[in-house]
């Protein structure tokens, strides 16, 4: 049976926090072996001390930045969808200007799946238990209107559960199901955290088989390798170069 529910009482979290205390604190001797937690990177940023001054939201986008891929204005206001320096493909590189301190906006962990060992191996050593760890961050999804969290940081957890060579109920052959279960779970520990709850942690409980190792590879491995990414650009973005390429008598691919 899979269990899920969001932990109470996590205090606002600061700069220099120690996330592994607050965790366990709040976890009041819950937590067994094989628990996931899925933590909202937000409290992992604050922690981290990831904050810049506001006036500086659309430079900080620039340089959290390696690659434009599309972009569009709507009245005054522009939005960006760009792959940031983890390789994350997001709204404004996912620079935060929610729940933060007046005059602040928020960066993206340094290195979340550093942050999501760290903090998987602080409470395995603190509690004497066997769990992972994965940081979540609300993203959008080509072709699909509104958001859903998924896994940007990952330790101690599988993140695919690789069904290749299996065989389906009518026993076919599985040749390229390979299920993202650490975005799914992300999502699924949404349902009860809530964006405006104050509750940005829940334990998952029942999927102790995708707990192991505090090296399995973390959540930067579910991002697509740039050879195989078909979908590089926005529409109106890959039309224009493939125009200005005919024009100029270049091969548009």
């Amino acid at each position: 049976m899979l269990e899920i529910w969001a932990l109470e009482g996590i205090p606002e979290v600061t700069t220099g926090a120690d996330l592994v205390t607050v965790l366990a604190d709040a976890s009041g001797g819950l937590l067994r072996e094989g628990d996931i937690l899925v933590v909202t990177s937000k409290i992992v940023s604050k922690a981290e001390g990831r904050f810049v001054p506001a006036c500086d939201r659309e430079d900080a986008i620039t340089a959290e930045t390696v690659r434009p891929v599309a972009s569009r204005t709507y009245g005054e206001h522009t939005i960006r969808i760009v792959e940031n320096r983890l390789g994350i493909v997001a709204a404004a590189a996912g620079v935060d200007a929610s729940n933060t301190p007046e005059g602040t906006v928020l960066l993206l962990p340094e290195d979340p799946d550093a942050s999501a060992r760290s903090l998987a191996a602080g409470l395995r050593a603190r509690l004497g238990v066997a769990l992972g760890v994965i940081i979540s961050d609300t993203l959008g999804r080509a072709w699909r209107e509104g958001q859903t969290d998924s896994a940007i940081g990952a330790a101690g957890v599988l993140v695919f559960e690789d069904l290749r060579g299996s065989v389906d109920a009518q026993g076919r052959a599985l040749s390229a199901t390979l299920p993202c279960v650490a975005d799914e779970l992300a999502s699924a520990a949404d349902l009860v955290k809530g964006k405006a709850a104050g509750r940005p942690v829940a334990i998952v409980r029942g999927r102790g088989d995708l707990v192991g190792s505090i090296d399995l590879p973390g959540a930067r491995s579910i991002v697509r390798e740039a050879e195989k990414d078909m979908f590089r650009q926005g529409a109106t973005e890959a039309y224009a170069d493939g125009y200005a390429a005919g024009l100029a008598g270049a091969d548009p691919r």
